[in-house]
């Protein structure tokens, strides 16, 4: 394992998430009440035996380096890092980031390769648990130069995925970056009996998918980079390599929980399914724990509320309120007589002193969190927000899109974003 150096790339500007990125990089956007995004990658790392973990950054990234600065440190003996790349002028290159490879491109002589045979790259907003010691074992056991984690997709998703047709002991025969027509789906389709052999059930599904997530040889993958100027792995590095390799290119067959989360409504459902009884993505696994920034906090209180199926964050005080399928972050406040339906709420950075809480009334701002009697279905409600007493947040007209000052909505759920402020008997 201290041979195999691990890049997770912190993505572009995230427009699919917005107003959730406006203010932050995508890997920093809160999951789970306690959780970044960044956590997930970072902690399937660590759990792995993997503690050489490179973070490339570009945008908004001034919360997401104060988070993994504050969050992963090692001692002098372990010899690992989790260390921030930020995108940097240099005497041979101005430019930003043009695409994934161009990332790693532009960061090898930081990358540490004399020491390490292996490159991990990762993206830094999937909700997934692997152990990359099994596909680090079959790259070598394979002798593959490159190892691509695959995982079956219905034909409705494989458009906005990468597709793979597999042949004998998972080689890679072909690969194609979000088909659109019909024709190209039909011809990468997977048998039902082609992934019975690879270990996994059809159930549906029809094809199998790039995870995006790549092991490299070090020496194919500087290779790759340094003999052409292409600036994306999906749509250029993977189908070179695939062609260049004389069948060295393998799949690593996943058939557990993976979520790319790019959009409102994946990040939306990916954080409500977390409150169902039986979660798709176990956060209790005591093997496999999620690592993040440790807080002080104090425990949460609830007095006499009605919840169902919530999970709440550290510090967080909800007053006789009601609750159904509900992520409630750390520090949140819900003041007495709220109904909270299907919401995502990221909760506060800090806790208002009662100073700065009568400052901002007299400047006609409402209190951090939720006033009294405030009503809100399928909503996401970001850190610091203000929402007035008796406001209604639940888009009964059905708008699908929306951008304002004071909230977004995004397919159809609404966001106020983060420090907004909802004046109180506000409708939306």
């Amino acid at each position: 394992m201290e041979r195999v150096a691990c890049v997770i790339l912190g993505g572009g500007r995230g427009q699919r998430l917005q107003p959730l990125t406006t203010e932050r990089a995508k890997p920093a956007v809160p999951l789970a009440g306690k959780y970044r995004l960044i956590d997930i990658p970072v902690s399937n790392c660590l759990n792995s035996g993997l503690n050489r973990v490179h973070v490339l950054t570009q945008f908004n990234t001034a919360s997401l380096h104060r988070h993994i600065t504050h969050t992963y440190k090692f001692d002098d003996f372990c010899g690992g890092f989790v260390e921030v790349l930020a995108a940097e002028q240099t005497a041979d290159n101005t430019g930003w980031y043009q695409g994934t490879a161009d990332a790693v491109r532009q960061n090898l002589r930081h990358l540490h390769f004399e020491s390490a045979d292996l490159c991990l790259i990762l993206s830094g907003d999937q909700l997934y648990r692997m152990d990359f010691r099994d596909m680090i074992r079959g790259h070598r056991e394979r002798q593959a130069e490159v190892t691509i984690a695959a995982i079956p997709v219905r034909r409705d998703q494989a458009s906005a995925l990468g597709v793979l047709q597999v042949g004998a002991n998972c080689a890679i025969q072909d690969f194609c970056e979000k088909p659109s027509d019909d024709e190209a789906l039909n011809r990468f389709a997977a048998e039902p009996e082609a992934l019975c052999s690879l270990g996994m059930e059809a159930n549906g599904r029809t094809h199998l998918a790039s995870m995006g997530i790549y092991l490299f040889n070090c020496d194919t993958l500087m290779q790759a980079l340094s003999a052409s100027e292409d600036d994306d792995f999906g749509k250029q590095i993977i189908p070179g390599a695939i062609a260049g390799a004389k069948g060295r290119v393998f799949a690593f067959p996943f058939d557990g929980y993976w979520e790319d989360i790019g959009t409102i409504p994946s990040f939306f459902e990916a954080n409500l399914a977390l409150t169902d009884p039986v979660p798709p993505f176990d956060m209790f696994d005591e093997d496999h724990p999620v690592w993040t920034h440790p807080r002080y906090l104090p425990p949460s209180k609830l007095n006499a509320c009605d919840a169902e199926s919530v999970i709440i964050g550290d510090g967080s005080v909800i007053d006789r309120s009601v609750l159904r399928r509900c992520v409630v972050g750390l520090r949140s406040v819900i003041r007495e007589g709220c109904e909270l339906h299907n919401v995502v709420m990221m909760g506060a950075d800090f806790f208002e002193a009662r100073a700065h809480r009568r400052r901002h009334q007299d400047e006609g701002l409402p209190p951090i969190g939720l006033g009294k009697d405030v009503i809100i279905r399928n909503a996401i409600i970001d850190k610091n927000a203000r929402i007035g007493y008796g406001s209604v947040i639940t888009n009964e007209r059905g708008v699908q899109n929306h951008e304002g000052p004071d909230y977004w909505i995004r397919d159809g759920i609404v966001i106020v974003p983060r420090s907004g402020s909802i004046a109180p008997g506000t409708i939306i």
